[in-house]
C-alpha cells in the first residue's frame, strides 16, 4: 500500500557553499548533500495483524511459533489475537534498507544506490550478515532466518524522533520527491517482516505479497490464488477527505460532487480473477462486474471501439449508461534501431553515419503510425508521436502550437502531416539504397525485425501491417520472433536490430523517458535500458544536467534541445502515445483514468440500489426454454409409455412353432 497522502514532506537542500538564492535553486555543483525531512502525522494505525498481538506481559504473541503451532493457517485472520501500533518513521527507514537485500525483488535498488548515501555499501554488508545467517542451511530452504535490518544503520536514511524520517542523498536529485510517493518506499513494519519469515509460513502461503500490512483504506481479508481477492474496509484507517479541486473539466463531469466527504465510499471490494477477457467483458456488460478491473487502462479504448465497429452495440452501451473516460496514456510505444548494427545503426565513419541516419529517417518518415496505431489497431491507439516524451508532462510539447517532428512531418492548416512517401525514397537513395537495393551491389535492402513474441493471430495482423510499411520502399523486412528469454539474450549481446519497445512512467517526469537514450544506459553494454545503445555526447551532456533541474525555463530548454537531437538522429522511429482508459457502470462514481494513481478504489462510490434495479432490467430471466424443455420431457413420457404398452399387448409365439418352409 502505498504511503501517498499520509505525511507532508519538508525538503531541504544543504549545499557546500552558503548561498542566498533559495533552495530550490541552488545550482548542483554548489550541492553536496540533499536531505529530506518527511514529517508524519501521529495517530495513524495499522490494520489488525496478528504481528502486533502482545500478551498481558507485552509479549508478542506470535514472533516466535513452531511449525507446529503455525498448523495449518492459511490466513492471518485465523489468529486469535489481532493487534495494531502506531505508525512511526522507523518503519520507512525500514523498508527503504530493505532494498539492499537479495532476498527480495528489489527493481529499483540500481538507481537509488546512486542517490541514498552508503546503501551501495550497506548492501555488501547485508550479504555478509545474510550468508552467516544461512550458513549450514539448504540452499531450497523456503522461510529463511529473520534478517532483522534494525541491526545494521545506514547512513543515508534515519529516523531523528519518532515521527521524523530523514533521507540523505548524493547531490541534487529533484525526482526524489516522485520516488517517496511510490509503493517502493511505503512503510513496512519490523513485527510484519519477522512474521511471515517463521517456519511453515511460506508452504501456508503466509507471506507480505499475499497478506500485506498497512494503513490504507482496505486490507486483504481473503486470499484465493487465481480465483478470488476480497478486501474490506480497514476499521484502524484515519480516513481521508475527498479532493475539492481536480483538474481542468473535472467539476463539470461530477468528479467534485464528494469534494470533503471521507473516503473510502465501499465496505468491501470483491475482485474475481477472470482469465478469459471474453466472459470478462459479457459479465461487464451484463452488469455482474462493477469494472472489469480496477487499473488496467485498455477497458475503455476497447470498449469505446467496440461502439464504433457496431451500431447495436453503441446503442445498448448508450442506453445503458455505461461510462468510458479516455486520456492519453503517460507511456509511449516506438519502433527502435540497434545503433550498434552497421546498417541501421551509428556507423563507422562520418561518410557512413549520415547514410544511416538518413536510411532511418526515411523509414521514420514511411511507417504510418496515424494509419495503423489510429484507425486500423484502434484497440491498441493513440496519438502519434514526434518525440520521447508523452503530453501531459512538464517539458512535453506534444500537441502544443506548432509542435512535430520536422524529419517525419511538415506543418499544414494548423497541424502536423506526415511527409509523401516521395521524401522518404529521396532520403533512402542517398542513404545509398535506391528503390531499396543497395546502390553498389544491386541487392535488396533486407532488415531484421526482432520481435519478442510468439506471433499470435492477433500480433501477425500487426507484423504483417509493420512489413508492408516497409515495402512501401522496396525494404523487406524479415521477421524474427523469439520467446521473451531468447529476445533478451539477443539485444545483451547486441545481434537485435530493429526492435519494437514501449516504457510506462514510474513517476510524471520526462527524465523518466529522456533516460531511456541516455548512452551509459546502454543495453548492449551495460545492461541498462537504452535498448537502442545510442549514444550522443550532447544528449547524454545534457541528461546530466536534466537530472538536477527543477520545473522551469531552463528544464524546459534543455528539455528542447535533447528532444531535437534526437529527431534528427532518428535512434527510434517514434510511434505513439495510447490511450488510456477505464470502464464504468452508471452506478460507479468517481472514476477516472490514470496510471499514476494506484489507490483509485478508495475514491470510487456506488450507488447499490441503482445497481440491483439495473441488474434485474438487463437480465430479465429467459423463460421459454423451460417450456421446450417441459415439451420434450412429455414427449419422452409418452414415447416411453407407448412403448411399453406395445410390448405388452404383443401376441406371443406358440412353443414349438416353426416358420413355414420357402418355395426352392
Amino acid at each position: 500500500f502505498s504511503s501517498r497522502r499520509r505525511h507532508t514532506r519538508y525538503p531541504l537542500v544543504t549545499g557546500v557553499q552558503t548561498c542566498a538564492l533559495p533552495i530550490y535553486d541552488a545550482a548542483p555543483e554548489q550541492v553536496a548533500e540533499s536531505v529530506y525531512d518527511v514529517h508524519i502525522k501521529p495517530g495513524i494505525l495499522y490494520q489488525p495483524h496478528p504481528a502486533f498481538a502482545k500478551d498481558e506481559k507485552g509479549q508478542y504473541r506470535y514472533l516466535s511459533l513452531t511449525r507446529e503451532q503455525l498448523g495449518d493457517k492459511r490466513s492471518p485472520l485465523q489468529f486469535e489475537h489481532q493487534g495494531t501500533r502506531e505508525l512511526v518513521a522507523e518503519d520507512y527507514v525500514y523498508a527503504l534498507k530493505r532494498h539492499a537485500t537479495t532476498r527480495i525483488e528489489t527493481p529499483i535498488y540500481a538507481i537509488f544506490s546512486q542517490y541514498v548515501i552508503g546503501l551501495a555499501d550497506y548492501a555488501e554488508q547485508i550479504k555478509r550478515e545474510d550468508a552467516k545467517l544461512l550458513k549450514g542451511l539448504p540452499d531450497d530452504l523456503r522461510d529463511k532466518p529473520f534478517l532483522d535490518f534494525r541491526k545494521w544503520p545506514l547512513a543515508g536514511t534515519s529516523a531523528p524522533d519518532k515521527y521524523t524520517w530523514r533521507i540523505r542523498l548524493k547531490g541534487k536529485y529533484p525526482q526524489w520527491s516522485y520516488w517517496m510517493a511510490m509503493p517502493f518506499l511505503a512503510p513496512l513494519p519490523w513485527e510484519a517482516d519477522a512474521f511471515y519469515a517463521q517456519p511453515g509460513m511460506s508452504e501456508n502461503g503466509l507471506s507480505l505479497n499475499q497478506w500485506p500490512v498497512g494503513t490504507g483504506p482496505f486490507m486483504m481479508a481473503e486470499f484465493e490464488r487465481d480465483r478470488r481477492h476480497v478486501l474490506v474496509r480497514n476499521p484502524n484507517f484515519r480516513g481521508v477527505p475527498y479532493p475539492c479541486e481536480g483538474m481542468p473539466g473535472d467539476k463539470e463531469a461530477g468528479l467534485l460532487d464528494d469534494c470533503g466527504k471521507r473516503m473510502p465510499f465501499v465496505d468491501e471490494l470483491y475482485v474475481t480473477i477472470e482469465k478469459e477477457r471474453v466472459p470478462r467483458k459479457e459479465k461487464f456488460r451484463q452488469g455482474y462486474l462493477d469494472v472489469p478491473e480496477i487499473e488496467r487502462p485498455e477497458w475503455g479504448v476497447e470498449f469505446t471501439n467496440d461502439m464504433d465497429d457496431s451500431d447495436d452495440v453503441k446503442r445498448q452501451f448508450q442506453e445503458r449508461g455505461f461510462k468510458f473516460p479516455l486520456s492519453t496514456d503517460i507511456s509511449n510505444w516506438y519502433l527502435g534501431f540497434n545503433m550498434l548494427d552497421p546498417v541501421v545503426g551509428k556507423g563507422d565513419t562520418p561518410e557512413q553515419q549520415v547514410k544511416n541516419r538518413k536510411l532511418r529517417q526515411a523509414i521514420s518518415i514511411a511507417v504510418d503510425w496515424e494509419e495503423g496505431y489510429g484507425r486500423i489497431f484502434k484497440y491498441k491507439g493513440g496519438v502519434a508521436a514526434h518525440g520521447p516524451v508523452p503530453p501531459g508532462l512538464f517539458g512535453s510539447r506534444e500537441g502544443q502550437g506548432d509542435f512535430h517532428n520536422p524529419v517525419t512531418h511538415v506543418w499544414k492548416d494548423g497541424k502536423p502531416v506526415r511527409r509523401p512517401l516521395e521524401d522518404a525514397k529521396r532520403l533512402l537513395a542517398e542513404a545509398g539504397y535506391p528503390d531499396g537495393r543497395d546502390a553498389r551491389t544491386g541487392k535488396p535492402l533486407v532488415l531484421n525485425y526482432d520481435f519478442q513474441r510468439a506471433i499470435t493471430p492477433e500480433f501477425k495482423s500487426e507484423n504483417d501491417w509493420m512489413v508492408k510499411q516497409f515495402a512501401k520502399l522496396g525494404i523487406q523486412l524479415e521477421i524474427r520472433a523469439t520467446d521473451f528469454n531468447q529476445y533478451m539474450d539477443k539485444t545483451l549481446s547486441g545481434k537485435h536490430q530493429i526492435f519494437w519497445g514501449g516504457w510506462l512512467a514510474d513517476y510524471p517526469d520526462a527524465e523518466n523517458f529522456l533516460f531511456l537514450l541516455y548512452g551509459p544506459l546502454g543495453r548492449s553494454k551495460n545492461q541498462g535500458d537504452n535498448y537502442a545503445n545510442y549514444a550522443n555526447p550532447e544528449y547524454d551532456r545534457l541528461y546530466l544536467q536534466l537530472q538536477s533541474l527543477e520545473d522551469g525555463p531552463a528544464k524546459q530548454a534543455v528539455i528542447d534541445r535533447m528532444v531535437a537531437i534526437v529527431q534528427d538522429d532518428a535512434p527510434w522511429c517514434f510511434g505513439y502515445f495510447p490511450w488510456g482508459g477505464l470502464a464504468f457502470q452508471p452506478w460507479v462514481y468517481n472514476g477516472k483514468p490514470s496510471i499514476m494513481i494506484r489507490d483509485m478504489a478508495q475514491y470510487y462510490r456506488v450507488d447499490p440500489a441503482l445497481r440491483t434495479r439495473k441488474l434485474a432490467e438487463w437480465n430479465h430471466p429467459i423463460r421459454w426454454p423451460l417450456a421446450l424443455f417441459a415439451a420434450a420431457a412429455l414427449a419422452l413420457v409418452w414415447v416411453a409409455r407407448r412403448s411399453y404398452r406395445a410390448r405388452e399387448t404383443a401376441t406371443a409365439r406358440k412353443p414349438g412353432a416353426l416358420p413355414a418352409p420357402k418355395a426352392a
